[in-house]
């Protein structure tokens, strides 16, 4: 059934298809169909963070950046649905066009820029929300934020989200952001971690719950780039670390149609460089939960999540050219994993 969608939705631009499925996943939702299109659930629960996740299959950021479409997602079978990046202020974003397909390669290239309707709108969207399970909150910066008061930003959105996710995650890595990615290092990550860690602790007292937070990492860090990182999450408490983003290499699709664009390479090209860190971090953190991220497209790929290391994975665009049915594939490999 998602072939034949599919085969339509690529007819049309990148973004355009974006939209039209998320919309057509909704009237699914409001018609009771979206369970029967993503098949049976599975049921596996594991608890991490504090959390309890009734699989191990989660949506990544950036799908439903706003969490307008969250009954409608979470009704297809995930374990946990991340929705933003959010930022304090509304923003547009890059021009368009600033999504394409390389579906030779299984994946795709997207310059977004965190295009969002703000915090406030999120904020709005996942309290109407009727979606029971864990919800993740991805926070970032905007554009006009100098990368030296990016923690402002942050805190910002920490304080408005707080109440309203099961965990957030602390987005550093999109390669859409200019100057972004600088926070991932030395004085930089640990001044913005501390911070925030410091005014997750006042939040969690205040509020008598306590609020796991994630770091989401890129693939374009050396081991000893990952070592640096791993200190600074330990350092500073963090609950659990998202690896990874997409990447800027583009190694592997040269010669493609679309392969010189510019923004971040996700699908199969990154499968093996998140597996590569995924494995470096959990040499230096044995015990901090990891989220596995990128190039998932079967449930064999999301074993060889698991197997490096990864105790949670994500979708994004194996979801875009596998459809729902990926999610349960997924989640019945893992729940085989001893």
């Amino acid at each position: 059934m998602y072939s034949l969608a599919r085969s339509l939705l690529f007819r049309l631009d990148a973004e355009t298809a974006h939209g039209v499925a998320l919309k057509g996943l909704d009237l699914a939702g409001r018609m009771g169909l979206a369970a029967r299109i993503a098949g049976e659930t599975v049921d596996d629960p594991v608890e991490l963070m504090g959390l309890r996740f009734p699989n191990r299959v989660g949506l990544a950021a950036g799908l439903d950046k706003n969490a307008d479409h969250l009954d409608a997602l979470g009704a297809l079978g995930f374990g946990f649905v991340e929705v933003g990046t959010v930022t304090p202020r509304p923003q547009s974003g890059n021009p368009t066009p600033r999504l394409f397909r390389l579906p030779e390669a299984g994946a795709i290239i997207n310059r977004m820029g965190f295009n969002n309707a703000g915090v406030d709108h999120l904020v709005a969207r996942v309290r109407a929300s009727r979606f029971e399970g864990v919800v993740g909150i991805n926070i970032g910066k905007n554009l006009t934020t100098p990368v030296e008061r990016a923690v402002d930003d942050y805190l910002a959105c920490l304080e408005k989200v707080h109440a309203h996710a099961h965990y957030i995650t602390v987005n550093i890595s999109s390669p859409n952001t200019p100057g972004l990615r600088n926070l991932q290092f030395g004085e930089h990550l640990d001044g913005l971690l501390s911070a925030l860690r410091e005014r997750g602790v006042r939040l969690d007292g205040d509020s008598g719950r306590r609020v796991p937070l994630a770091v989401k990492i890129a693939p374009d860090m050396d081991d000893e780039e990952v070592g640096l990182v791993s200190q600074c999450l330990s350092a500073n408490d963090i609950d659990a670390v998202i690896a990874t983003n997409t990447t800027v290499s583009r190694e592997a699709v040269a010669g493609l149609e679309h392969a010189d664009e510019q923004g971040g390479l996700s699908g199969r090209p990154v499968f093996e460089p998140s597996n590569r860190v995924i494995r470096e971090l959990r040499r230096r953190l044995p015990e901090m939960p990891i989220i596995g991220v990128g190039g998932i497209d079967s449930g064999e790929t999301a074993r060889a999540k698991r197997e490096a290391g990864a105790d949670l994975v994500q979708l994004y665009s194996g979801f875009i050219y596998r459809g729902p049915g990926l999610v349960g594939e997924c989640a019945r490999a893992l729940s085989e994993v001893t």
